[in-house]
């Protein structure tokens, strides 16, 4: 890493640290540069309240889940009214907090229904250099001049029942912009070119589930169709693939055509919702909902196909290498940090996992209700709960609670980080902390 010092602040120049993450630069995705929660140089504070080391506090207009997304100075937010007829996204200066732009995209005069806890505008927006992407799932995605905020282009076509409300976020792979839809009517991979917005390939997950009805037929409708992931471009022995996790299994994909390499299928589960982390050689999800496990994934060969609660076939590259059933998330993703694997389940008991052996290493009750995936920062965690409170640990072998911070009226968001300042994006309100 290098950097120099101007005038008393600290300045890092745009280059890769050594482990391989972006320093201190843009939050332009759902969970940060590389898309684990990570936030590389970063040092923000281990303790705010209303009253300390809050430096702006904005209302935001409607409802909406997504976190915000950082590029430029800007901040950008999706947000709907609560009946979900009209869709928007929010440009906010990341200085003072300042809405400098309302820009709803789009009227929906029947829109689907969506379960209470979930909201209108829960995909968290993708930025680049002049473009920012945004979708609400099957009622529309969009493409907007970052400059201007002018609409490029648009999709409202794709037909997807989300059944309980979109959740899964949109990310970037080149010139592609790749998009969730795990409905409990359709369930398919969309990836669309981000310059026109056609599409560019089209998956269907091949792995189907089906409630049964009281007559014994197949419903049409159901949880264990819906899936809220949103999926991850990682590096496997040097070439790139797309893990994306449905209702019932995790897929890889080859991300610039959509054909299926391998997956693991894992029945007993549904409702995905986190994203998944790649380290020390492995693939960590949690599996959904229900009977919730962790599992720790040896990736495959083309046309390997795995049971996760089975034996693998005779010379099969693609494995299980543990699983664990204790303390884990649904709805949060998970942090790897030096060999260890971090989580909190939604009823707020957080777990440390040797990440090579699936070892727990640590388990304590934090408290709170949890829907927000955790941040790690200057070698400590940050876990938001539904209730407004933040409580900070060491991220080490050794449980350490560094704080307890109570803030705002519940986070339902992922917190994003800009230089070393958190934004934090409340029910009602973004804050500043920090920096």
């Amino acid at each position: 890493m290098r950097c120099s010092i101007l005038n008393g602040r600290m300045l890092f120049v745009s280059v890769l640290c050594q482990i391989g993450f972006p320093c201190l630069g843009d939050w332009p995705q759902f969970r940060g540069p590389e898309g684990d929660g990570i936030a590389c140089g970063s040092k923000p504070p281990v303790a705010w309240s209303e009253t300390e080391n809050v430096r702006w506090k904005t209302p935001i207009p409607g409802k909406g889940w997504a976190s915000p997304v950082i590029l430029d100075g800007r901040i950008w937010i999706a947000t709907a009214t609560e009946d979900g007829r009209e869709l928007s996204i929010l440009e906010v200066d990341a200085k003072s907090g300042a809405i400098n732009r309302n820009r709803k995209l789009f009227d929906v005069a029947n829109p689907q229904f969506c379960h209470k806890f979930n909201s209108y505008a829960s995909p968290t927006p993708v930025a680049e250099s002049g473009r920012v992407y945004v979708t609400f799932g099957s009622p529309g995605t969009a493409c907007l001049d970052a400059a201007t905020g002018n609409v490029l282009w648009e999709r409202r076509d794709f037909e997807c029942n989300h059944y309980r409300g979109a959740g899964s976020s949109p990310i970037l792979h080149g010139d592609l912009l790749i998009l969730h839809f795990d409905g409990s009517d359709h369930q398919f991979v969309a990836a669309l070119d981000k310059k026109s917005g056609k599409t560019v390939w089209q998956a269907k997950r091949s792995v189907d589930f089906q409630d049964l009805g009281p007559d014994g037929k197949p419903m049409t409708e159901g949880d264990f169709r819906k899936a809220f992931a949103t999926p991850h471009v990682v590096q496997i022995d040097g070439q790139p693939v797309l893990l994306s996790q449905g209702a019932k299994a995790l897929y890889a994909y080859e991300p610039l055509t959509g054909i299926e390499l391998w997956q693991v299928a894992e029945r007993q589960n549904h409702s995905a919702s986190t994203r998944p982390v790649f380290g020390e050689g492995l693939i960590f999800v949690p599996s959904g909902f229900s009977q919730g496990q962790l599992l720790a994934i040896r990736p495959g060969k083309k046309g390997e196909v795995l049971d996760a609660n089975g034996e693998p076939p005779s010379g099969s590259q693609l494995q299980i290498v543990w699983k664990s059933k204790r303390g884990i998330p649904k709805k949060p993703s998970l942090i790897l940090h030096e060999g260890l694997l971090f989580g909190i389940e939604d009823g707020g008991v957080a777990t440390c996992w040797d990440a090579k052996s699936g070892d727990v290493v640590w388990n304590e009750r934090l408290g709170g209700n949890h829907s927000s995936s955790p941040l790690l920062a200057d070698g400590r965690i940050y876990f938001l709960t539904e209730e407004g409170k933040a409580v900070v640990v060491a991220a080490g072998r050794e449980f350490k609670k560094l704080a307890e911070n109570t803030l705002g009226d519940g986070f339902m968001a992922s917190p994003a980080v800009d230089g070393n300042a958190l934004i934090l994006r409340s029910r009602t309100h973004l804050y500043r902390v920090g920096g």
